[in-house]
């Protein structure tokens, strides 16, 4: 009999204070489903960098970052959901630039990502999975 689905959201202010603290709740959450430290650890550094993004998206308006955890099959699923418009793309800082590697870290670690855009064109989340190295890297707007 497969493990049965497990899921969790959070929601955090746009600020720069909610990146440790959505960490800090993955962490309890991850270790409370009995995820291999491992994979513990990468999802924690995915995370980082897509509420990095999503509060530098949500920070001028003051809107909150939607977090979802979910695990199924032994594929643990991060989402990042906020109020900013665009297409997340990796890119290449120049060498003297602060930002800028978070999408290229997320292509490079998950085995799958992406985005979708929000409920009536608001806002966007950003996808990435771990655990399923079927397909790897993805960023073409489509769930799974």
């Amino acid at each position: 009999m497969a493990a049965p689905p497990y899921k969790i959201t959070y929601r955090f202010p746009g600020t720069p204070r909610s990146v440790p603290r959505a960490r800090t709740a993955l962490r309890e959450v991850l270790g409370g489903w009995g995820s291999p430290k491992e994979q513990l650890e990468t999802a924690a550094l995915l995370l980082s960098e897509l509420m990095g993004n999503a509060v530098l998206a949500s920070e001028e308006r003051e809107q909150p970052v939607g977090v979802r955890l979910g695990l199924r099959g032994g594929v643990l699923r991060i989402d990042v959901s906020d109020a900013g418009v665009g297409v997340p793309l990796p890119r290449t800082p120049g060498s003297d630039e602060e930002h800028g590697r978070g999408l290229f870290l997320v292509q490079y670690l998950a085995d799958r990502w992406g985005f979708e855009p929000g409920d009536g064109g608001c806002g966007k989340t950003v996808w990435c999975e771990l655990g399923n190295s079927a397909e790897s890297g993805r960023a073409d707007g489509t769930a799974p």
